[in-house]
């Protein structure tokens, strides 16, 4: 039985016709301003984030090294995300919220362009989070690094969103 349905299900960008990758022509595109908002967890041991909190890790000031590494991370997407197009970046922040065992990293991406940032937030937010993994490891090497998703974006033909549920409560919108 054929099952039918009257929303048509949205193509896929990066792939031409063939199946082969292609980069999006954004050439026809106005340019608008964009930003994009991304988060992910770091997760580790309430003493771990008492160190971190304290800038008592042995590396040194871990928050301070994540945040610039995050923010050049954006700078760099284009370079580890093969199909992104390479953006004028106007802001990018990455800010962090310590929990009793766990920091969470935010981080905003805001250019004037004819695409999104929301890849440019997801890599600061990684790159982050990698950061103060690499950081905090020398006192444990079980940390997790989860949850990486984009929060909010606004700009473009799409308009604006921003995630009313967690993925994790499996219900984006």
């Amino acid at each position: 039985m054929a099952v039918v349905t009257t929303e048509q299900t949205p193509a896929l960008t990066h792939v031409r016709q063939d199946g082969t990758a292609a980069m999006v022509d954004v050439s026809a595109k106005p340019e608008t301003t964009r930003e994009a908002t991304a988060t992910g967890t770091v997760s580790t041991t309430a003493d771990v984030m008492k160190l971190l909190g304290a800038g008592g890790l042995p590396k040194g000031d871990a928050l301070a090294v994540a945040r610039i590494a995050g923010i050049m991370g954006a700078k760099k997407t284009p370079d580890l995300i093969p199909l992104c197009h390479p953006l004028p970046i106007s802001k990018a922040t990455v800010d962090f919220e310590l929990e009793e065992t766990a920091v969470r990293v935010f981080a905003t991406v805001k250019t004037r362009g004819p695409t999104g940032v929301e890849m440019e937030a997801l890599t600061a937010v990684s790159v982050a989070a990698l950061n103060v993994y690499d950081m905090i490891k020398a006192v444990d090497k079980h940390a997790v690094i989860s949850d990486i998703h984009v929060l909010a974006k606004s700009g473009g033909k799409s308009g604006d969103w921003t995630l009313q549920q967690t993925p994790a409560e499996g219900n984006l919108a």
